[in-house]
């Protein structure tokens, strides 16, 4: 079937000038034209355009791209490996930003007194001021807000990388847990339920068991937190929020 620019630019989503470029540059030209001169695209065609917006996605530059899709040695099933691959490697980092920028959320302080280095180390790219505004409007009026303010102003680097450690250490073991088959209800999943609500306890407010139990259905209800520990292990958020709930009614 022929196509042609304006269907072609429509379907993938592109500007008929970056087909006309594309055209231009050699990387991808249409396999035929009509008697006045019109471009004409065929399935091949958009098969390799839908390559190339694969690699530009990746963020190839565009005489990369034309070297690789041109490799005589690669076949169909190679580019979809290599885009796995590539995927595969982005998607880690994307989850690893997530969760740096949960924990920063969850610490909820902002007035964190570190140097630009030290600040990296912990956070990585992830501001907390960013939060701050929304944090204020929604606890601002709370105590818990007010002591882990007070408290986190005085943590350094070493008490933010312990923090980061051990929870990190928690999030291990209870993902451990949940993938031995343990119920969210079971005297260990309650446990490490406790182990959460005295992490709080200890690093940045009081934290009673209807406060935790508050946190755990926002741990479903705000997607952020539920994209958080679903991006831990699948199934985590719920299971976490069912062990919360079932430590403070066995400790009730």
């Amino acid at each position: 079937m022929a196509y042609t620019v304006g269907q072609v630019a429509k379907v993938a989503g592109v500007t008929v000038r970056t087909l006309h470029h594309y055209d231009q540059i050699g990387l991808l030209s249409p396999s035929g034209r009509t008697s006045a001169g019109y471009r004409r695209y065929d399935d091949a065609d958009l098969q390799r355009l839908q390559l190339v917006r694969y690699y530009r996605e990746l963020g190839f530059p565009l005489e990369e791209i034309t070297a690789i899709i041109d490799d005589p040695a690669a076949d169909p099933a190679a580019h979809l490996r290599r885009q796995h691959e590539l995927l595969t490697v982005r998607l880690k980092r994307l989850q690893e930003m997530i969760t740096a920028i949960e924990f920063a959320m969850e610490a909820t302080k902002m007035n964190i007194q570190l140097t630009p280095e030290e600040r990296f180390e912990v956070f990585g790219d992830f501001s907390p001021e960013e939060h701050e505004t929304e944090a204020e409007q929604r606890w601002g009026d709370t105590d818990a807000y007010r002591e882990s303010n007070r408290r986190a102003s005085r943590y350094g680097k070493d008490d933010w990388l312990r923090i980061k450690s051990e929870n990190e250490d928690w999030g291990r073991r209870i993902v451990e847990l949940m993938g031995s088959g343990a119920p969210a209800d079971s005297p260990e999943a309650m446990e490490l339920a406790e182990e959460h609500r005295q992490l709080i306890s200890r690093w940045f407010y009081e934290c009673s068991y209807e406060m935790q139990t508050g946190l755990a259905d926002m741990y479903l209800a705000d997607e952020r937190f539920t994209t958080y520990y679903e991006n831990i292990a699948p199934g985590l958020a719920a299971y976490l929020h069912e062990a919360i709930h079932a430590n403070a009614i066995s400790r009730a």
